[in-house]
């Protein structure tokens, strides 16, 4: 048995499918993993990398700016106002939008820029251009 796994956005479903394993970045709790027969459980993403470590052994990463992940009777479902696939990443788009926030986040000691920085990083993490963690 596996999970069923839907990543949705307001404009349109990301992903759907089966996958063995979830790993999610929880706000206030760290990593997570979901595998079949987890309990449910209901928690707020932060920015970060998602992996869906498919039925088969493809991995998908995904790139989350917020939002919140369900777990239930072995479907995990994802909702966030803003999620990209790797492979739909524009990595040149990516680079200067990290480059434009490096910028005003050494300008200002602004939360609004550091957000910008942190969502810009994850997104080139996830793309496979950026070491590091997402």
């Amino acid at each position: 048995m596996s999970l069923h796994v839907e990543l949705v956005s307001p404009e349109r479903t990301l992903y759907s499918g089966d996958a063995d394993t979830v790993v999610a970045r929880t706000v206030g709790g760290g990593d997570i993993a979901f595998m079949t027969g987890h309990a449910p459980f209901l928690g707020a993403l932060q920015v970060a990398g998602l992996q869906v470590h498919e039925t088969g052994g493809d991995v998908k990463h995904v790139a989350v700016h917020g939002g919140f992940i369900e777990v239930s009777s072995n479907k995990v479902t994802i909702l966030s106002d803003t999620a990209e696939v790797a492979e739909d990443i524009d990595v040149e788009r990516a680079r200067q939008a990290h480059e434009r926030a490096v910028k005003a986040a050494e300008q200002t000691d602004d939360t609004i820029a550091e957000a910008r920085l942190r969502r810009a990083h994850v997104r080139l993490v996830v793309a496979g251009h950026e070491p590091g963690i997402a």
